[in-house]
């Protein structure tokens, strides 16, 4: 494995975290958020992330009076390193033998280190002065520290055997001591040769320039390289791969010219990830660095550079091994010394867990009784994890609100935003839409998110599988984010839920003596269906011709028993049975949500007999006969054809003597019959119908009384007056309704009654003529009178219209409204509409009952006749007079003949509490 320097950040490179602060200098590193101490060859320094939130950090070493600037290249060359989390929590290392160290007899150290952190306005400086005395003697004859960004060798001077070690002719050769003194190198370091392996020469300026740094101490000698420079190689030891560096000293002692061979040996591998374990092997004889015959005397390991005991490393499942080859050091991925950090790339969420071990080995060489310490900081990260986040579907779909929660997730992610069906919404916005978006922080710090979206949201789509089922989906993408590097991921959930909550619509009809009245409840689908009338779809073309209204809850269809769309069921002699069809089909899948079926008996006179001998007779095509064609109808006499006829009708008018009608007597009475038939062939023999199809016969007979005697008187005095036909007599029918609104096109059935007002709410009446077209004839409205009671002669009661007028002691006058002609009004002279406020009685301010009953009496006139008085016109009077009766005055009947004054009242009108 790889040394993971690329996510080793020197601070002067900048770490940016969040928030600015006061321009305020420190001076103390106990300082909240700093903390620094001694470990062994080392002195770390802790900066905790909230002390530098906002700002951008440089390192400056502290030596005497002046301070320098660490750059990383610096850093590397000096001794310094540091290692920085993603949140910014850093820890600063200190070799003790670092460049700007204080050294006093290699036995105490003072180290200053001055943290500069800037704001965004480069004038808001926050200054923090550390300084650290480190005491350390127990140095072995060679000590070798690996840090994540140099390797360090130092070796004692004190005990060199001058043969051994190389000393030069020192005393020999006094021209050669002469330029070393003036060089200024005659008590210090002169030059070096690297190996690697071919040897490269250099003086110790060119060494410095170089990037390297060497010096000597009271008893040491130190060198130290950065990684991957030109005199540095690799070398493969035990099948770890090591970076090697090499190098033979030349400096100056008192006793003359020494050199000494220096070596250091780094690991830059050995790492295996086996499931949950991390398996560290670092060679057990590194073979640069010894070459006779060693033991191992001491074997430590530690976690960011500070030794563990047995018991700690216990505690945290740790282990330290050896084998043949290899020292070994096992760490569990996810120990408490590391951290977890979330990675999303190609938009995938992965996780990688970094953690610091330490290994320290005290090497004893068995010839030369020589101790080698070697230290190695090594920063391990796992490879990329790739995690599949659990999708937690917690819908009930009784509730009606999708829920779900997704996760987990590490700390360092966040939730962004939330595409839906619709678009992408923000947290925020999903919240303020009536969603409920949530964070949930778990106790090992992971974290969870969970959404509630109802279904009815615009943003569920819908699906009905079956008539009475509704299929929710609610598809979801969720946006995060991983900080601080803000790298987007996407996790997308499918959410689905089936719920049996169709209500289906509602359809109720009546008849009145013409017409058929339809009336739907919507149900879930409110008017999203097909409306299937009769055999057609209803178009908005069909919609005009059927009256239909619609008011966002319910609608209404108002037909003709004979539309084109009815179908007639059975003709009698005085009625027809004719029924209207309505299915409401869904839109997607032509499911029935409804149907109706209304069928009802019109009066129809299918023959009428005449004095003069003449019948009359209609012909109508019925359901069983659905190919008929009426024109193609005829009497026993196939000569005898209809005098009028058009797609369902066919009226036929002939003599009792004509056409094959046939006499027979019964006792007083005389019947002539005749039959109605569709006969197979014309006269040219030609068909006119399938013989497969029904047979069409309808028999029409008349009876005429026989034996009567009349007597009948002749007079040859001229006339005076015309002659005219004697009147006869019949019954009209009169109806008074209560309309919903003053469209008066959807009116109160009986069924409804007792209908619900509120007070001062205006009730609309109409009082209308039936089964009449004459244009001569107009409709009255003469008294109408309100009681307290259904009996129209009950008290107390209130006048309403007077002598065909509002009742002008009322307060609220009745208001008559204009009627004209439209699709329902044929004769406008036939019907008056009037509206008077709902009220109720009362006595001593106490309302006596919480309803009343409108009656009325209605005059039909003649307008015809000069001599009818009663048709002077709505509401005509004398001028200056008015007409009304106190409440509690009971009303007498006026004195009109019976023949043409109808009597009429409306069902109950309750007054609304609310």
């Amino acid at each position: 494995m790889l040394r993971l320097g690329n996510i080793l950040l020197w601070m002067a490179a900048a770490i940016l975290l969040c928030q600015a602060r006061p321009n305020v200098k420190l001076n103390s590193q106990s300082s909240s958020g700093l903390r620094s101490d001694c470990a062994a060859n080392v002195m770390r320094l802790s900066l905790d992330k909230a002390l530098a939130v906002g700002n951008q950090l440089e390192v400056e070493a502290i030596n005497g009076t002046k301070h320098i600037l660490l750059t990383p290249s610096m850093a590397a060359q000096c001794g310094y390193s540091m290692e920085s989390d993603p949140w910014g929590n850093t820890r600063i290392y200190t070799s003790l033998m670092g460049c700007f160290v204080d050294n006093k007899d290699d036995a105490t150290f003072n180290v200053g280190l001055r943290l500069q952190m800037y704001g965004e306005n480069p004038s808001d400086v926050v200054s923090h002065d550390v300084s650290q005395t480190c005491s350390y003697t127990r140095w072995a004859s060679r000590e070798i520290l690996c840090d994540r960004n140099y390797m360090e060798v130092s070796h004692h001077m004190a005990n060199l055997d001058a043969e051994a070690k190389g000393e030069t002719r020192d005393g020999k050769d006094e021209k050669l001591n002469a330029n070393l003194e003036a060089s200024g190198a005659s008590q210090g370091i002169w030059k070096m040769t690297f190996y690697t392996p071919e040897p490269v020469a250099m003086v110790l300026q060119e060494a410095e320039q170089a990037g390297y740094a060497a010096k000597t101490t009271s008893s040491r000698l130190v060198m130290r390289s950065p990684y991957n420079t030109a005199e540095t190689y690799s070398e493969d030891v035990a099948g770890v791969p090591m970076e090697v560096f090499r190098v033979s000293a030349y400096y100056m002692a008192p006793q003359g010219l020494n050199v000494m061979n220096l070596a250091a040996a780094c690991p830059k591998g050995g790492v295996l990830f086996i499931e949950d374990m991390i398996s560290w092997h670092v060679p057990r004889r590194v073979t640069p660095l010894l070459d006779g015959r060693i033991t191992v005397s001491e074997m430590h390991m530690g976690i960011n550079g500070q030794r563990l005991d047995r018991s700690q490393m216990a505690a945290r499942g740790y282990t330290l091994s050896t084998t043949d080859f290899h020292i070994v050091v096992e760490i569990p991925v996810g120990s408490p010394d590391g951290y977890f950090k979330s990675h999303a790339p190609d938009y995938q969420y992965h996780i990688t867990y970094f953690v610091e071990p330490m290994l320290e080995v005290l090497w004893r060489e068995d010839d030369t009784q020589d101790d080698t310490r070697y230290k190695v900081l090594f920063p391990i990260m796992t490879p990329l994890m790739p995690q599949s986040p659990q999708i937690q579907d917690d819908t009930v779909p009784e509730t009606r609100v999708f829920s779900v929660l997704v996760g987990t997730f590490l700390h360092d992610v966040e939730l962004r935003n939330i595409t839906f069906s619709t678009g992408v919404l923000t947290v925020e916005e999903s919240n303020a839409k009536g969603f409920t978006v949530q964070e949930h922080s778990l106790a090992n710090g992971s974290k969870s998110f969970s959404l509630q979206v109802p279904f009815d949201a615009d943003v569920v789509l819908k699906h009905n599988p079956e008539r009475l089922v509704t299929s929710y989906f609610l598809p979801l993408i969720f946006g995060l984010i991983v900080l601080p590097e803000e790298t987007p991921f996407a996790l997308p959930v499918d959410l689905q839920a089936s719920l049996q909550d169709i209500v289906l619509p509602i359809m109720a009809g009546t008849c009145d003596q013409n017409q058929f009245y339809i009336s739907v409840k919507f149900g879930s689908h409110g008017s999203n269906f097909k409306a299937i009338v009769g055999p057609r779809e209803l178009t908005a073309e069909m919609a005009e011709d059927y009256n239909f209204y619609e008011n966002g809850t319910h609608l209404s269809l108002i037909l003709p028993y004979t539309a084109k769309d009815a179908v007639f069921e059975l003709l009698t002699a005085e009625s027809v049975k004719s029924r209207i069809d309505l299915l409401l089909l869904d839109r997607a899948n032509d499911w029935v949500l409804a149907d109706l079926y209304l069928a009802c008996y019109f009066p129809l006179k299918a023959t009428e007999c005449h004095p003069n001998g003449t019948m009359t007779a209609v012909a109508v095509k019925v359901e069983s006969t659905r190919n008929l064609k009426p024109s193609q109808l005829s009497l026993k006499d196939q000569s005898c054809t209809p005098q009028f006829s058009d797609d369902r009708f066919a009226y036929f008018s002939f003599s009792v003597d004509t056409c094959g009608t046939t006499r027979t007597f019964f006792d007083n009475y005389m019947m002539y019959e005749n039959e109605i038939r569709l006969s197979y062939n014309n006269n040219k023999g030609a068909a006119n119908t399938s013989p497969v199809d029904p047979d069409y016969r309808q028999t029409i007979s008349c009876f005429y009384v026989v034996n009567e005697t009349q007597t009948v008187a002749f007079s040859a005095k001229p006339r005076t007056y015309e002659p005219a036909a004697e009147i006869g007599t019949g019954q009209l029918m009169v109806q008074m309704r209560l309309a919903q609104d003053p469209s008066y096109e959807l009116f109160y059935q009986a069924e409804d009654y007792p209908v619900v007002k509120y007070l001062q709410q205006p009730l609309y009446f109409e009082v209308e003529l039936m089964h009449s077209t004459d244009p001569h004839l107009e409709l009255i409205a003469e008294n109408c009178w309100a009681t307290l009671y259904e009996d129209r002669t009950s008290l107390p009661s209130w006048d309403i219209i007077v002598d065909s007028c509002e009742n002008h002691n009322d307060s609220y006058a009745t208001i008559f409204h204009p009627v004209v002609s439209d699709s329902r009004v044929v004769v406008p002279s036939h019907i008056k509409r009037f509206a008077v406020k709902m009220f109720t009685f009362t006595k001593d301010d106490e309302v006596l009952k919480d309803q009343i009953y409108v009656h009325c009496d209605a005059v039909i006139c003649d307008t015809s006749s000069q001599a009818d008085g009663s048709c002077r016109g709505q509401c005509v009077q004398p001028p200056g007079q008015s007409y009304s009766r106190p409440a509690g005055v009971k009303k007498e009947r006026r004195s009109t003949d019976s023949t043409r004054q109808r009597q009429i009242s409306s069902g109950a009108i309750i007054l609304s509490n609310l």
